[in-house]
C-alpha cells in the first residue's frame, strides 16, 4: 500500500484535535464542488444554445453548399459542378443564384436578398413545413412569377399572406454607368405576384430579409444568365456527410468550397463557442479561489499534526513522504469536490431538461423556448474534472512543499 496515501486517507476521514480543521476541510470540498457543478451547468447551457440554434438552421440550409472561391457567381455547366450532381450519394441539386435588391410595397420599401432557386428547392430543403398561409410552394406560372417573403419582411412591408398587385423589386443595372439626370435608367425593375403564402424559420437572418423566387428570375433581375452562386445539395438517408465532403473537396481541386451546415453559419458559432470559452476562462478563476480554502485547510492540518510529523521521521519516512501525505489530502480533497460536483451539476441538468426549472422570463410564446436549453456534452465533463484536478493539484504543490520545509526546519 502507498504510504504517504494511507496516511492522508486517515487524516481526511479522522476527527482532528482542532474542530475547526474539520470545517474547513468541509468548506474546502463544498467550495469546489460548488465551481465544478457551476462549470458543468454553464457549458452545458451553452451546448444547448448551440444545438438548438442549430435544429433551425437545418429548416432552411443544405446539408452541403457548394460556393465558388473567387468571385460570387460560377457558369452553371462548370462539369464540376455538373459531377456534384450526379454523385451516387446525391438525392437533389438546387442551383441558387442570390444577391440584394430594393422592395418597394406601397409606400414602403426595405434592403433584401432575393434568393431564385429551382423548382424542387421544397424538397431539398424540406421547405413546405415551414410555410404559413393557404398557397403552396409555387415560384412561377406561365409568364408569372412570385415571390414568398420571409414573415417579419412580410410585416415590414405591410403585407399580409396574400397581397394586391406587384411587389416591386429594383437592381443595379450591371452594364453602363449611373446616370445622375436619369437614376431609374441605372436600375432594373422586376415584379413579383404573391402566391398566399409566407415562410417562417425563427431566424432574424431569413425571415426579415429573404424573398425566395424562380432562379430565372433572379437572373433576369441580377443579369446573371447561365450562371450560380452557389449549388445546394440533399444527400440520400444514410450517406456519409463528412465522406461526401471531402471528395467533393477533392473533386474541386481548389475552385470551390463545400460548406456543410455549420461552416455555413461558421461566424455564429464562433461567436458562440468564444462565448463559451469566456465562460470557462472566468469560472475558472474562481475554481481557483476556490482552492484557496484547500490550502487553508492543510495548512492547518500541516500545523495541527507537528507532532505525528516528528512521529513518522522516527519511524524512517522521508521527508518526501511527509510532503507527499500533506499532498495526497489536498489531492484527496479536490477529487472529492470534482466528483460530488459534476454529480450534482448532471443532476440538475437533468432536472432543467425534464421539469425547465429555470424558465428564460417572459410571457408564454416570448421565446422560441420556455426554459433554459441544456445539452450535456461527455467531453466538456472530462474537460472540467481535468481542469479541476490541474487547478486544485497545482494550487496546493508550493504552499505544502514550503510548510513542509519549514516545519522540518523547525
Amino acid at each position: 500500500m502507498n504510504f504517504p496515501f494511507y496516511i492522508a486517507k486517515r487524516y481526511l476521514f479522522s476527527k482532528k484535535s482542532t474542530n475547526v480543521i474539520n470545517v474547513i476541510s468541509a468548506v474546502s470540498v463544498v467550495g469546489v464542488a460548488v465551481a465544478t457543478m457551476a462549470l458543468v451547468i454553464v457549458l452545458s447551457v451553452f451546448n444547448g444554445f448551440r444545438d438548438l440554434v442549430a435544429s433551425f438552421f437545418t429548416s432552411f440550409d443544405p446539408e452541403l453548399k457548394v460556393v465558388p472561391v473567387t468571385g460570387k457567381t460560377a457558369p452553371s455547366d462548370d462539369p464540376v459542378l455538373t459531377s456534384f450532381k450526379h454523385l451516387p450519394q446525391v438525392a437533389i441539386a438546387t442551383e441558387c443564384f442570390e444577391d440584394q435588391a430594393l422592395a418597394v410595397y406601397g409606400g414602403r420599401q426595405a434592403m433584401v436578398k432575393i434568393k431564385g432557386v429551382d423548382d424542387n428547392f421544397d424538397q431539398m430543403a424540406d421547405f413546405g413545413h415551414v410555410l404559413l398561409g393557404d398557397g403552396d410552394f409555387c415560384l412561377h406560372a406561365a409568364n408569372l412569377q412570385y415571390g414568398i417573403l420571409g414573415i417579419r419582411l412580410a410585416q415590414d412591408l405591410n403585407i399580409g399572406y396574400t397581397w394586391d398587385g406587384f411587389l416591386h423589386v429594383y437592381a443595379p443595372n450591371r452594364e453602363g454607368q449611373y446616370d445622375p439626370m436619369d437614376p431609374y435608367s441605372s436600375f432594373v425593375d422586376d415584379s413579383l405576384m404573391s402566391p398566399n403564402t409566407l415562410f417562417s424559420v425563427r431566424q432574424s437572418k431569413y425571415d426579415k430579409s429573404y424573398i425566395i423566387t424562380s432562379i430565372g428570375f433572379a437572373r433576369s433581375l441580377f443579369g446573371g444568365q447561365g450562371l450560380l452562386t452557389s449549388l445546394e445539395l440533399r444527400l440520400k438517408p444514410g450517406a456519409d456527410l463528412g465522406s461526401v465532403q471531402r471528395q467533393m473537396e477533392k473533386m474541386a481541386a481548389g475552385r470551390y468550397k463545400v460548406l456543410n451546415r455549420y461552416q455555413q453559419q461558421a461566424d455564429t458559432f464562433n461567436i458562440m463557442e468564444i462565448e463559451k470559452l469566456m465562460a470557462y476562462i472566468f469560472l475558472t478563476f474562481i475554481l481557483a479561489v476556490a482552492c484557496f480554502n484547500i490550502i487553508s485547510s492543510l495548512l492547518m492540518l500541516i500545523i495541527d499534526k507537528k507532532e505525528d510529523v516528528a512521529t513518522l521521521h522516527n519511524m524512517g519516512a522521508t521527508d518526501k513522504q511527509v510532503a507527499q501525505v500533506f499532498l495526497f489530502e489536498g489531492r484527496l480533497i479536490s477529487l472529492a469536490g470534482a466528483v460530488i460536483g459534476i454529480l450534482l451539476g448532471l443532476l440538475l441538468c437533468w432536472l432543467q431538461q425534464q421539469f425547465g426549472l429555470v424558465s428564460l422570463g417572459g410571457s408564454e410564446g416570448t421565446y422560441i423556448v420556455s426554459a433554459y436549453p441544456v445539452s450535456v456534452h461527455a467531453l466538456d465533463v472530462v474537460i472540467v474534472f481535468l481542469t479541476v484536478v490541474a487547478v486544485s493539484w497545482i494550487a496546493v504543490w508550493y504552499p505544502v512543499h514550503f510548510m513542509s520545509r519549514r516545519m522540518l526546519q523547525d
